[in-house]
């Protein structure tokens, strides 16, 4: 057993006296003989300070050993102290009395085979380097005297800390010198480091050390290829030169200081005469030292915003967890290694004690300099990031699944950090850790921790007193709710003291859930990070007053693991919606949240609200139903109805709503009594064999109590007998039995000597049937209640024909194969005439007379067959098509409907009627030759459907001859239009003069004065032999004002008719405003132009061969338009005016109305 140098001179003998190994070791550095007592005398003996523990147990009469507390050095217990493998070694942590066993492992003679040590975590490097010399040196180790007995040492269960995980385990770091004694470069590596690879790190980092920069000076600055920063000022900003500040006298030695720093480093230079001047702002550092910062909040208002894209927190967060090895490292005044653009540098400039400087870097408060940063990052590492690199800004994150690949991928980083000369900080550097922090969070293999500081700033937070402190504490909050479930319903006490006008109540409510948090945080879950080809698990539960989600995911041991909790309060109306609803909302925040992870994967729903499932995916849905739907038609989710409570999200439950200790459990339940007992009736299975020279098969038929039939059949590998296959059967039958699980089957089969076996009437006396015989007894303990049933072959054909199907295609050499099973009559029976003619007029009398016939090729056929007599046609693809849209259809009274969007009945008509009501819609009594699409529209207002109404519609469109020839020119493309908007019908008119017309009507008259509502396009109009200022006045009066109430204004065109001393006596009598368009421009009376353009149309295709008759069609004509839905309002006129639809007539031919 090999020894320490400084211990070559000690008792070899083992010794029950104690000694502080730390006063050796220094002793024996200095030059020191340890053997001599005339050494040992000469060392003064320090006693050191209890600690509170320690002072305690003294006063309760324990003796406390102050010389071995301590680096103090006792003369008369000096004690060699080696590493006994085959013993426990007792140890005091530091800080308390209280001793512990630890087994390092086995005798020296047996190391290569000896286990994992099991020791504590902050001694496993200790006791690693320990194992060279056989020996461990260890503080504060307490051995008991040989008379006293040994404790017996006894294997305890280890904490769930040490199976879990504890809570923000972050890796020790080491410090380690690159530099010499004179010239120090510290920086850090883990301290659970072997010494060989501490080894391979500490060569790496020295040959790289010129990426790190431990002062200003060695910073040269980045390639400016990779970046550089441009303010891009708008040049149409006024410059700002900001009032000089006043400092306290004793501030500005120390400005002068920074600034010297600043000059030093040769980031700033001196500026004469510069536009934009700002000021200083000094702030006091943790240290007590000033840091100057520059105020460039007038500069960053006049620069445009740089949206280049900064990472994903959570997404980083994720993508760094579940690596063995990290590396950390931080830019060393990241932003000031990135040059300005030179002509942007004497934007930068600011006062100072000292004089006016300018920025010849980037500086911190710049704004977009993140974004200039994060792109410089982004060239840099373009080909590393996402793979072994993920950056955010100035953090830097080297991640290696394997530790034995990690120098591979840290070298490579270095490589490209020298290569464009970015540097790092070391003193903000760790590399070969398992864990540490990283955007606020920790790290490591296992998931995603809470920082423990920040749990620490909450649980050190007092109750708050005012609206500010409260908000303080939600804010904490915030940061971590990724952690925190249902936090919205944890913190909903809070909600009404935060609402305007409330006085700060701070009650037993609020108090009670401050508390709940702050007890929730002393153990926060771990979370994890997605992974890939995994499907997630979304939980959803909707509350009275809030909502909450968590996401999951099952991990390689099939074990449920949390992504992310999320929750929210309901506002507003959300609460009065219904339970349904609420869930639906619950689904929606969840998807929008987190819709980056699930756009990736598969997603299954699971939710305790059951109709979910059934409402999502009913083809009619209403209002914000049907909003949603849409929102979730871009994911994949798969809804899964809560069946269970895991046994984790149960103590989860109980975790956070103890039970009282005072409350009484009863397994009854209060005031309830059983009226009714359902016993339903049990599975029924049917089994059959069957033999065939070229094979045999067994055919197995369960009936379910609700007679639902499921055949199988099963083609046997090997030829065997009749009653071997009738085993056979019956195996395969229960085996299928045991897995779904029935509790109750009654046997069924037409084998006498398989029944009277297994129920134990006859013996088996053939050696070969006893195998199947044990093995059918099996299975049937595993069925609660079975019962074995005797019928004869009659009784048992279905499984008969299934196995006799199986023995027939033994033949196709083990396939499986599927048979489809079709109806079919190819031949009619052969019926003589006479007969034919009686069963003709017995099937006519007995039927009743109907109206409409089922025509061949009519769409509407197999719906109403399957709607009736729940046939399916045979082709797959229709049997299909009609299973999806026959839930929208409805037959009443012989007529087949089908449910719109708004939840009325559509009438569904066969190819004749249909083509009826589009001629008559369009050119009717009531059509206005409307284009396709707005036929299309007409025809649906009517109640009328079919499958292809559009294209119809603008067929009927296209073939008509009155559209074909007064239809528009189209010169060019139409463009969109700025109407004038006014807030309530009637408010504003448009009014112009159609005319002279050619030719005159019979009635002599030539002009039309039409005048349009602004808001609902409601038309009025009237024929003139000739406009003047009184017909105008008078038109407005009777027409207008005693029918719709005095208008705001009217928009009229300059014409003599409509600008003069009458139409303004007129306007200020009713004191109406008159607005006149500009001269030739009739786009600014915009809407009278196109009433007068459509007016004219309608009139043309109407009017038919008799020209003259125009003046008699004009109110039909405004029928027309106004029962016409209008492309700006989606709407017709008439249901804007009188607040609902029109009427038509009621039949069109004999066709009833829907």
């Amino acid at each position: 057993m090999k020894q320490l140098p400084s211990q070559q001179q000690l008792p070899s003998t083992r010794s029950t006296e104690g000694f502080d190994p730390n006063a050796y070791r220094l002793m024996s550095r200095a030059g020191g003989n340890l053997t001599k007592d005339e050494i040992h005398a000469q060392l003064p003996i320090t006693l050191p300070v209890l600690t509170p523990e320690q002072e305690k147990l003294r006063n309760e009469g324990q003796r406390i050993n102050q010389g071995r507390l301590g680096l103090g050095y006792e003369k008369q217990k000096p004690v060699k102290i080696y590493t006994n493998w085959a013993k426990p070694v007792k140890i005091i942590r530091k800080g308390s009395t209280d001793v512990h066993q630890v087994s390092v492992g086995q005798t020296s003679t047996e190391k290569q085979d000896a286990p994992k040590p099991v020791v504590i975590y902050t001694l496993r490097s200790a006791i690693a380097r320990a194992r060279a010399y056989d020996s461990v040196m260890v503080n504060h180790i307490s051995v008991t005297d040989d008379d006293q007995e040994e404790e017996e040492f006894v294997l305890k269960e280890a904490p769930t800390e040490f199976e879990e995980g504890g809570q923000a385990t972050v890796d020790e770091l080491k410090k380690v010198d690159l530099g010499t004694a004179k010239d120090p470069r510290p920086t850090f590596h883990s301290a659970s480091l072997t010494p060989e690879q501490e080894t391979e790190y500490m060569a790496l980092l020295r040959e790289y050390r010129d990426i790190f920069a431990w002062n200003y000076t060695e910073m040269s600055g980045l390639d400016p290829r990779v970046a550089v920063h441009k303010l891009a000022v708008h040049p149409s900003v006024r410059p700002v030169k900001q009032s000089q500040r006043r400092f306290q006298p004793e501030l500005v030695p120390e400005i002068e200081k920074e600034v010297n720093k600043l000059i030093a480093a040769n980031f700033i230079r001196e500026v004469k005469y510069p536009s934009w001047i700002a000021n200083i702002v000094p702030v006091k550092k943790k240290s007590g030292q000033i840091r100057v910062c520059v105020d460039f909040c007038d500069l960053n208002k006049a620069c445009p915003k740089d949206d280049f894209p900064l990472p994903i927190t959570e997404l980083m967060v994720d993508a760094t967890t579940g690596h063995k090895v990290l590396s950390f490292m931080d830019g060393s005044s990241g932003y000031n290694q990135i040059r300005m653009d030179p002509k942007d540098e004497e934007l930068t400039a600011f006062r100072t004690p000292k004089g006016i400087f300018c920025y010849k870097v980037m500086s911190f408060g710049l704004k977009n300099a993140g974004a200039t940063y994060q792109r410089g990052m982004q060239n840099i590492f373009d080909d590393f990031l996402h793979k072994c690199v993920e950056c955010y800004v100035d953090d830097l994150v080297v991640k290696t699944k394997q530790r034995l690949d990690h120098l591979l991928d840290l070298r490579a980083v270095f490589e490209r950090l020298r290569r464009f000369q970015l540097k790092m900080n070391p003193l903000k550097c760790a590399f070969g850790i398992t864990s540490g922090k990283f955007l606020g969070f920790i790290i490591h293999h296992r998931g995603i921790e809470v920082d423990q500081s920040k749990i620490d700033a909450i649980q050190k937070m007092s109750e708050p007193r005012n609206v500010s402190e409260l908000k303080s504490f939600q804010g904490h909050l915030a940061y971590i709710r990724r952690f925190i479930s249902n936090l919205a319903g944890r913190c909903q006490p809070f909600s009404r003291l935060l609402k305007k006008g409330t006085s700060f109540e701070w009650d037993d409510s609020c108090r009670n859930a401050f508390n709940n948090i702050k007890a929730y945080l002393t153990k926060p879950p771990v979370l994890v990070a997605p992974i890939v080809n995994k499907p997630l698990l979304l939980y959803i539960a909707a509350q009275e007053k809030s909502v909450g989600a968590l996401l999951a995911q099952c991990d390689e041991d099939n074990k449920e693991r949390s992504l992310y909790y999320l929750s929210r309060t309901l506002v507003g109306a959300e609460l009065n919606y219904t339970p349904i609803e609420k869930t639906c909302l619950d689904l929606i925040f969840a998807v929008q949240k987190l819709r980056h992870y699930l756009l990736a994967h598969l997603m299954k729903l699971i939710s305790s609200a059951d109709p979910l499932k059934y409402i999502m995916s009913r083809p009619i849905l209403s209002n914000r139903l049907a909003k949603w739907a849409l929102l979730l038609s871009e994911f994949e989710i798969d809804f899964v109805p809560q069946r269970a409570i895991k046994g984790q999200a149960l103590a989860n439950f109980l975790a956070d709503h103890p039970v009282p200790d005072e409350w009484e459990l009863s397994e009854e339940f209060p005031d309830e009594e059983i009226f009714l007992v359902e016993v339903l009736p049990p599975w029924e299975m049917y089994f059959d064999g069957a033999t065939r020279r070229s094979g045999a098969g067994v055919g197995v038929l369960f009936i379910s109590p609700k007679k639902d039939l499921l055949p199988y059949s099963f083609v046997l590998t090997q030829t065997c007998s009749n009653n071997e296959a009738e085993y056979q059967a019956i195996l395969l039958g229960l085996g299928m039995a045991v897995e779904m699980k029935l509790t109750q089957l009654h046997i069924y089969g037409d084998s006498a000597l398989v029944i009277k076996q297994l129920s134990g009437e006859f013996e088996v006396k053939k050696p070969e049937l006893e195998p199947f015989w044990r093995q059918a007894g099996e299975l049937l303990a595993q069925i609660p209640e079975a019962s074995l049933h005797f019928v004869p072959r009659s009784e048992n054909g279905p499984a008969d024909a299934l196995a006799g199907i199986a023995a027939s295609l033994a033949l196709f050499d083990q396939r499986p194969s599927q048979i489809p099973i079709c109806e079919r009559w190819v031949l009619p029976p052969p019926v003589e005439e006479e007969i034919e003619e009686e069963l003709t007029e017995e099937i006519e009398e007995s039927l009743p007379i109907s109206a409409s016939q089922n025509q061949i090729g009519d769409w509407r056929a197999p719906i109403i067959n399957f709607l009736r007599h729940s046939t399916l046609p045979v082709d797959l693809r229709e049997r299909v098509q009609i299973r999806r849209t026959a839930p929208r259809y409805v037959f009443i009274n012989d007529v087949l409907y089908r449910r719109s969007y708004e939840g009325l009945l559509l009438r569904c008509l066969s190819k004749e009627e249909r083509l009826q009501v589009l001629k008559k819609t369009h050119g009717g009594i009531c059509g206005a030759h409307q284009a396709g699409s707005k036929l299309h529209l007409q025809v649906k207002r009517l109640s009328y459907y079919w499958p292809t109404m559009l294209r119809d519609a603008i067929e009927i469109a296209r073939t008509c001859k009155p559209c074909q020839l007064h239809a528009d020119y189209i010169h060019q493309p139409p463009v969109p239009l700025h109407p004038t908007v006014a807030s309530w019908p009637f408010k504003a008119w448009g009014m112009d003069i159609i005319g002279p017309i050619t030719p005159k009507s019979d009635s002599e008259q030539q002009y039309i004065l039409a005048a349009t509502d602004y808001f609902s396009k409601w038309a009025k109009a009237a024929a003139y032999r000739e406009v003047k200022a009184t017909t105008v006045a008078d038109f407005i009066r009777t027409q207008i004002i005693y029918r719709y109430g005095v208008p705001r204004y009217i928009m009229t065109d300059n014409g003599t008719p409509l600008r003069n001393r009458v139409m303004d006596r007129f306007c200020e009598k009713f004191y109406i405003q008159q607005r006149t368009s500009s001269a030739y421009n009739p786009a600014a009376n915009g809407i009278a132009e196109a009433f007068n353009k459509t007016l004219c149309k309608i009139l043309k295709k109407t009017v038919g061969t008799h020209k003259r008759s125009w003046d008699e069609k004009l109110p039909e004509a405004l029928w027309a338009y106004r029962t016409t839905a209008r492309t700006p309002t989606q709407s017709t006129p008439f249901s804007l005016v009188y607040g609902k639809k029109q009427s038509f007539p009621s039949k069109y031919n004999s066709l009833p109305c829907a």
